[in-house]
């Protein structure tokens, strides 16, 4: 896993409010049971008409903002369906980071623990944000995980973050690695458990020889 301290680059805008999961990764793009081939779904619907010509309107077709990493969206970004395809979606177009009021809870828990990096602020420091990368020599930004600080042209804003989330970004760890990386505890926790309740270790196993 890659370790995060810093995030930076292009921010492209996107205040589109209650931006739901099925918007951000149509239903016609699950077609895998991997995570690959996602990039080409990506906001479908606002970046392709219908015969799939490209929408110029759309901030993501602006040459200015290719290679854009950062979005910064609009309130209850990515509620709906816990489509965790949407998340994918994101990061296999080279998005890292979504900056916006708030998120919907079930993307917030699978962007995070995919490690697309989610910053929440007040809706006056990202109209700050948003007047800046409207302009575009001004489109850069910058998160600093190690300080929780997001910083543009005009705008310093602290951020929070929980400490398993900080951590797991600057150590570059998965769910998984993070999980791990405590096994002692979790060998001691074991130990302790057994030693109190002895009868229901490998309980399963002895339930399926009486059976036998």
């Amino acid at each position: 896993m890659t370790v995060q301290t810093r995030i930076e680059g292009i921010a492209a805008p996107l205040p589109v409010a209650n931006l739901d999961t099925d918007q951000i990764m149509p239903k016609q793009f699950l077609l895998r049971i991997d995570k690959a081939g996602l990039a080409k779904g990506l906001l479908y619907d606002m970046r392709f008409d219908l015969d799939g010509n490209s929408r110029p309107e759309c901030v993501l077709n602006q040459t200015e903002y290719a290679g854009t990493r950062i979005l910064v969206g609009g309130p209850n970004f990515g509620c709906g369906s816990s489509r965790e395809h949407a998340v994918w979606g994101l990061q296999q177009y080279g998005i890292d980071a979504v900056i916006a009021p708030s998120f919907g809870e079930i993307f917030y828990s699978n962007a995070m623990n995919n490690k697309l990096m989610l910053v929440a602020l007040a809706q006056a420091d990202i109209d700050l944000l948003l007047a800046d990368i409207s302009s575009p020599s001004d489109k850069h930004v910058l998160i600093d995980v190690e300080s929780m600080t997001v910083r543009s042209k005009s705008l310093a804003a602290s951020f929070s973050l929980s400490e398993r989330h900080r951590r797991m970004f600057l150590e570059g760890l998965d769910m998984v690695g993070a999980t791990l990386a405590m096994q002692e505890q979790i060998n001691e926790f074991a130990t302790s458990h057994w030693q109190k309740r002895p009868w229901l270790k490998n309980l399963a196993s002895k339930t399926r020889e009486s059976l036998t």
